[in-house]
């Protein structure tokens, strides 16, 4: 088997650079075994399917009713953040500065 024909093989298997990719194959150890078994050994199943049958599972396994909970919570931690800092951010500050002001700067500091 030639180079030239691993890479027209390659080329009708596009999911093996995945393997490549992410560090579980290489491309010698892709041609080692199409050397020994050839393109239309069964061996390139387990290879051939992992990528759909990830994306499927993938899909399958979301729960949508987590993320939407996880959704509204997210936006009800920001309208109460919102309230917080647009209605009483101002009156904190107020409250703080009144205080201050109002016991001598020896107090403040517990002299």
């Amino acid at each position: 088997m030639s180079k030239e024909q691993f890479k027209e093989f390659v080329k009708t298997k596009p999911e093996l650079a995945d393997y490549v990719l992410d560090g579980t194959m290489t491309w010698q150890k892709f041609y080692e075994l199409y050397d020994l078994f050839g393109s239309d050994d069964s061996i390139w199943n387990r290879y051939t399917k992992k990528s759909k049958s990830s994306f499927s599972d993938f899909v399958s396994n979301i729960d949508v009713d987590a993320i939407q909970k996880h959704i509204e919570s997210a936006q009800k931690a920001l309208s109460f953040v919102s309230e917080l800092t647009s209605k009483g951010g101002s009156d904190v500050a107020s409250k703080v500065a009144e205080a201050a002001s109002e016991r001598p700067i020896s107090k403040i500091f517990g002299d």
